[in-house]
């Protein structure tokens, strides 16, 4: 999986997308501390392999993890700087809410948040969906970014560590 960049200053208005979240009857938001263990543990469910880093962006300040919430129920996740600074991801969707632009929404809150911290581009880490990325940021492929920071990572095994 290739990264890829995002140039911030030309992001698509996040109001328009909020506001249709909204109709939907989701909001998205920035994640609370308190918020830290039923967040992980509903995207250790679904998600597994993104729990530690959802972790980490709720050791920053402020939490660097944007939920979206039907009600009060998680649709969704999207986190910025956590494995590197200037990086986005990871970010997810339930199943069930996909294709209503959930995943849109919370790309760009984060990314905004990302340009309010005065970058100017973001890259994303580790690329799943790339049509998806190149669609609604315009995102582009990084070339030679595979396998990246990601290099070399330790993974589980199922075995116990000797």
């Amino acid at each position: 999986m290739h990264d890829m960049l995002v140039r911030l200053y030309a992001l698509p208005d996040l109001a328009d997308a909020l506001a249709a979240c909204a109709v939907d009857g989701v909001a998205i938001r920035r994640a609370l501390m308190p918020e830290k263990p039923v967040v992980v543990d509903w995207v250790r469910l679904h998600f597994p392999a993104a729990a530690a880093e959802v972790e980490a962006a709720f050791a920053r300040p402020p939490v660097t993890c944007f939920v979206a919430l039907r009600g009060d129920r998680l649709a969704g996740f999207a986190c910025h700087d956590v494995t590197c600074r200037n990086f986005f991801g990871p970010e997810g969707v339930a199943a069930a809410e996909r294709g209503r632009g959930i995943g849109r929404a919370l790309l760009l809150s984060a990314l905004h948040a990302q340009r309010a911290q005065g970058y100017a581009y973001a890259v994303i880490g580790g690329v799943g969906p790339a049509a998806f990325y190149a669609k609604a940021v315009g995102a582009v492929a990084i070339p030679e970014s595979t396998p990246g920071i990601y290099a070399g990572m330790l993974r589980a095994t199922g075995r116990p560590a000797s």
